[in-house]
């Protein structure tokens, strides 16, 4: 492990976001959903992700998760993703969503 400063972390745009859209993103190279997520007065963004395999559309739905917001766009296939969704591999390499217990107003920045 590296450490990093107070000041590269703080650097860093966390925020938490709510899942307003889902859809199938068939041309990715892995299983993956389009994400669009509203930010708040950081905007509304969208995200490709690999998180297939612990849920569905109907579940992300309306789930607030975390993401950092201020990474450069990423161009997957056909799709310009605008924000990186996080989350924890499982014991099979699978994505489990770091998501929040209690809301927040969209936006937030982790503290």
């Amino acid at each position: 492990m590296q450490p990093i400063t107070w000041n590269d972390f703080e650097k860093v745009e966390l925020r938490a976001g709510t899942i307003l859209e889902v859809h199938p993103f068939p041309k990715a190279r892995k299983p993956a959903y389009k994400l669009i997520i509203d930010f708040g007065p950081c905007g509304i963004l969208k995200s490709s992700a690999q998180i297939t395999k612990h849920y569905t559309p109907e579940t992300l739905i309306g789930k607030q998760i975390v993401a950092v917001i201020n990474f450069p766009e990423k161009q997957i296939a056909d799709f310009l993703s605008q924000c990186l969704v996080t989350g924890f591999a499982d014991e099979n390499g699978d994505i489990v969503l770091t998501a929040l217990d209690k809301t927040v107003a969209n936006g937030t920045k982790i503290a």
